[in-house]
């Protein structure tokens, strides 16, 4: 007897395109007859595709210190707007990118926007090995890499439709967790790769990403699927918008995930200029550190509150940055790479406590179904919003590291003022959720 063909409330079924017009995550029986499995297939590649897009963002934060061994003469400002500009252009394109999941559908867009990395990788290939390229055309291309981190709004939006509200923190966490990863993983692949045979070649930092990036469009091709229920919601971005947590809580991401993409760009860049005779092959581990932290700031949230864990996180961040001053004074490297380390990790977990604040803040007051289904909408916004505002971090910390220098020709003043900036991120989580005083105090933020 002939299989009978699947209907549109089957978990998985699908029309041309791999369209899937009937999806019900919250329903037990649809999610334990198949939609878990379905939710899982479009997990893995994404998680693959946002690894890469994060890897080809970061890609010129490994690239720039190794310019001049290839014959390129730039002074320490053109290489920080190296660095900062890719953050620059991602930060921006993360808004845009999380509309263009409902709007083109998460399988396609998957594709498209993997596809994409193809333009910022065969470009830095090129122009690498052309030490007699203008400034101005490396940074053009140094900002073409910011598509990669748009890729993150897009990948966390795509999957948070798939999951049920229970489940969506685990694989939500996963996605954003190998995401963070490429960071380190291209710090350290390409100083392994562009030394690999005789000389050294640094057109493959650009060329390696080609067939990865393939594989990333075939499997997502292969094994994703569109959700043709899945809606941009423009009134949750509205009632974020006119919330002022949502500013709040975007200033203070500032700091944890903002500091993590600025550190994780310059840091390489920090290294070969204060400690030329390291080899640049430990800088990876700095991004590593921050990386596996971040779930540690959830769980630690989830146990002690986020707001209390921020407020520790910008203190061992702030300490973290007098210690980075107190090895420059002293020209130890040990020291240095030990501070710089303490910093990722509070990176790390302040990103993921200042992430668990936003639902615990929203949910205030949320009495009733209809307000919590509100507040639902709200906190969803906010998350995109801080998502797109904290990665401005990634610009502002290299180009203070650049005004540093050439104002004192010294990093230490840029390091000072991060400590201040801290200190006052801290004192305005205290102020604002758990100063006794404070109207959520109570909550438990």
């Amino acid at each position: 007897m002939a299989t009978p063909p699947a209907t549109s409330t089957t978990p998985g079924a699908t029309r041309r395109g791999r369209w899937i017009d009937h999806w019900d995550a919250e329903d037990p029986a649809f999610w334990e007859g198949g939609g878990r499995a379905v939710a899982r297939r479009n997990l893995h590649p994404s998680i693959f595709a946002e690894f890469l897009g994060f890897a080809v963002w970061a890609s010129w934060s490994i690239v720039v210190p190794q310019l001049a061994a290839v014959g390129f003469v730039l002074t320490v400002d053109q290489q920080f707007w190296l660095i900062a500009i890719p953050s620059l252009v991602g930060a921006t394109l993360r808004i845009p990118y999380t509309f263009a999941v409902p709007l083109f559908g998460g399988r396609n867009w998957t594709i498209i926007s993997a596809l994409l990395l193809l333009l910022p990788a065969s470009a830095l290939a090129y122009v690498t090995s052309r030490p007699e390229t203008p400034f101005s055309v490396l940074l053009v291309v140094a900002a073409l890499a910011g598509v990669g981190g748009g890729n993150f709004a897009s990948s966390m939006a795509n999957i948070s439709f798939f999951y049920p509200e229970r489940e969506k923190g685990k694989a939500l966490g996963l996605n954003a967790a190998g995401g963070n990863l490429g960071t380190a993983a291209v710090q350290l692949a390409v100083p392994l790769v562009i030394v690999a045979g005789a000389g050294i070649a640094l057109e493959r930092a650009g060329l390696m990403f080609i067939p990865l990036i393939l594989v990333a469009a075939v499997w997502a091709w292969r094994r994703m699927d569109n959700l043709s229920g899945a809606r941009s919601d423009y009134r949750a971005f509205g009632a974020a918008v006119h919330n002022r947590h949502t500013w709040i809580i975007s200033f203070l991401y500032i700091g944890t995930f903002g500091s993590f993409i600025g550190y994780s760009g310059a840091f390489p860049t920090l290294l070969r200029g204060q400690f030329p005779e390291v080899t640049l092959s430990v800088a990876f581990l700095g991004a590593l550190v921050g990386s596996l932290a971040r779930p540690v700031g959830g769980i630690l949230a989830d146990r002690w509150g986020g707001a209390r864990v921020t407020i520790s996180s910008f203190a061992t961040m702030a300490a973290g940055a007098v210690g980075a001053i107190t090895a420059l004074e002293r020209q130890s490297f040990g020291l240095f790479l030990g501070t710089f380390l303490v910093l990722f990790v509070a990176t790390g977990v302040g990103n993921g406590a200042t992430y668990r604040m936003i639902p615990a803040v929203f949910q205030v007051g949320a009495t009733t179904p209809e307000r919590a289904a509100r507040a639902r909408k709200a906190a969803a916004g906010c998350i995109g919003i801080a998502g797109a505002i904290g990665a401005f971090g990634g610009f502002l910390i290299p180009r203070g590291f650049a005004i540093s220098d050439d104002l004192a020709g010294s990093l230490q003043p840029a390091l000072w003022a991060f400590v201040g900036v801290y200190l006052v991120m801290g004192f305005t989580t205290w102020f604002v959720y758990q100063r006794r005083a404070a109207v959520l105090s109570a909550a438990g933020i």
